[in-house]
C-alpha cells in the first residue's frame, strides 16, 4: 500500500474522533464518562479479537496492558476530568501539546531526528487550536489542568512506545489487545465511581455503536498501523485535526457560528498539519532503523 495511503487513513483517525463531542452529547446519556470509555473500548476489543483469533505471547501481557493504559484508560479518564472541569477550548490547547511531547519522546526512544520544521509545525498547531477554541473569558482549573496534561502525556507515551513495542501479529490483533487491555482497566473505575447506566433508547444504542465501531475499533486500527508504517513524527500532526473536525461539526450540525480568529485558527491547523507531513517525509523511512533500536522497534523482548 502506498505511504499516501497510509498517510490519509492515519489522518481519518483524528478526523473521526473529532466527532466525539458531538455524538457523546447528542446521543449519549449525560453523566456516564467512564462507562462511556468502557463501552468504547472494550466491546470493540472484543470484537476484533473474535475477527482476529490472534492472542499475545504471554511475555508480551505486561506490556500490552501498559499500552491498554497509556493509550486508552489514563488517557481517556484524564480527558473526561479535564473535560468537566474545563472549559472545551482551555482543554483541547493544552491536549495540544501532543505532538511536540511525542517529538521529544520519538527522539530519546526511537532515535527519530528532531528537526527544526517539525518542532515548528507542532507550536503553529498548539497557536492554531488556541485560535479555533480557546476563548478570552475561559478559566483555568488546577486539576482540570493538570488532568489535561496528563492526558496528552499519557498519549504521548502510548504513540511512542506502541512503535518501539510491536510484538508479532497483525495490527488488527495489536488493536484488539489494547482495546481490551483498556477497557478491563476502565470497567471497576466505572463500576465503583458511576451509577448502572439507564434504559437505553435507540440513539443511545446509535451513539456507543458509532463510538465503538468507527469512533474506536476502525479509527484505533488506522491509527496503530500509522504509527507502524509511518513513524510517530508522521502520524503525530494529525492530532491538531480532532479539534478543527469537532468545531466544523459544530457548525455543520448544531449551526454553531464560526468567527474570523476561528477561521484563522483552521487555516492555521491544516497549514501545520502539512508542515508536519512534510517534515517527517523528510526523515528515513519508518521501517529503516538499525542496530539495537530496530530490535527494540520489532517488538524482542528485552
Amino acid at each position: 500500500m502506498s505511504r499516501s495511503l497510509d498517510t490519509l487513513l492515519a489522518a481519518s483517525a483524528p478526523a473521526i474522533w473529532g466527532s466525539t463531542y458531538i455524538v457523546t452529547t447528542q446521543m449519549l446519556p449525560a453523566g456516564y464518562p467512564l462507562t462511556d470509555a468502557v463501552l468504547r473500548a472494550l466491546p470493540a476489543g472484543l470484537l476484533l479479537l473474535a475477527i482476529t483469533r490472534e492472542l499475545p505471547e504471554r511475555a508480551w501481557l505486561g506490556r500490552i496492558a501498559i499500552l491498554g493504559a497509556l493509550n486508552f484508560a489514563i488517557f481517556w479518564s484524564a480527558l473526561f476530568v479535564a473535560a468537566y472541569r474545563l472549559p472545551g477550548g482551555v482543554a483541547a490547547t493544552l491536549g495540544a501539546v501532543q505532538p511536540l511531547i511525542v517529538l521529544l519522546l520519538a527522539r530519546l526512544a526511537l532515535g527519530t531526528p528532531l528537526t527544526a520544521l517539525s518542532l515548528f509545525a507542532a507550536l503553529a498547531g498548539i497557536g492554531g487550536v488556541a485560535l479555533l477554541i480557546l476563548s478570552p473569558a475561559s478559566d483555568l482549573d488546577t486539576v482540570g489542568v493538570l488532568a489535561a496534561l496528563t492526558s496528552a502525556v499519557s498519549m504521548g507515551f502510548g504513540v511512542v512506545l506502541t512503535r518501539k513495542w510491536r510484538p508479532g501479529g497483525s495490527a488488527l490483533a495489536f488493536t484488539s489487545w489494547q482495546l481490551v487491555a483498556g477497557g478491563l482497566l476502565l470497567l471497576p473505575l466505572a463500576a465503583i465511581l458511576e451509577p448502572a447506566l439507564p434504559a437505553l433508547t435507540a440513539l443511545n444504542v446509535a451513539g456507543f455503536v458509532w463510538l465503538g465501531l468507527i469512533g474506536g475499533a476502525l479509527t484505533y486500527f488506522f491509527w496503530f498501523r500509522g504509527i507502524e508504517r509511518l513513524g510517530p513524527a508522521a502520524v503525530t500532526g494529525f492530532g491538531f485535526l480532532s479539534p478543527l473536525s469537532a468545531v466544523l461539526l459544530g457548525w455543520l450540525i448544531l449551526g454553531e457560528a464560526l468567527s474570523p480568529p476561528q477561521m484563522l485558527g483552521a487555516m492555521i491547523v491544516l497549514g501545520s498539519v502539512w508542515l508536519s507531513n512534510r517534515a517527517a517525509r523528510s526523515l528515513p523511512a519508518a521501517g529503516a532503523i538499525s542496530g539495537r533500536t530496530a530490535h527494540r522497534a520489532a517488538g524482542c523482548p528485552a
